[in-house]
């Protein structure tokens, strides 16, 4: 039940690095935390580092594929970098991979999304 939230701006991207454990208990501090940053305006983008998440439910789930929407709707995109593969595991059940864009490193993320 121990989640962290941060995040950096990179160019037209806001980097969001999730560490612990993505639950029914923590999903509301992570839309929270999102949220707050993405209206701001100062990102196109949201790349998700998922490297230090230890655990995801389905709460987890509904929190990622929300804000997925959120960015597309408003012309951006979202996608996930470094996730471990334990939530791999739970991404892969849950037909994530099929929609979203996922990459190996921060920096592959970033390349596909236009930084360099």
């Amino acid at each position: 039940m121990n989640l962290t939230v941060s995040h950096k701006n990179s160019q037209d991207s806001l980097i969001v690095y999730l560490s612990g454990e993505l639950d029914q208990h923590t999903a509301d501090i992570v839309r929270s935390a999102i949220e707050k940053e993405w209206t701001k305006k100062l990102a196109k983008h949201i790349v998700l580092n998922l490297e230090n998440l230890t655990f995801m439910d389905s709460s987890g789930l509904g929190v990622i594929l929300g804000r997925y929407k959120q960015v597309n709707n408003d012309g951006g995109k979202l996608v996930i970098c470094c996730i471990n593969r334990q939530v791999d595991k739970i991404v892969e059940l849950s037909g994530l991979k099929k929609i979203m864009s996922f990459y190996e490193t921060e920096t592959d993320a970033l390349k596909a999304l236009g930084e360099e």
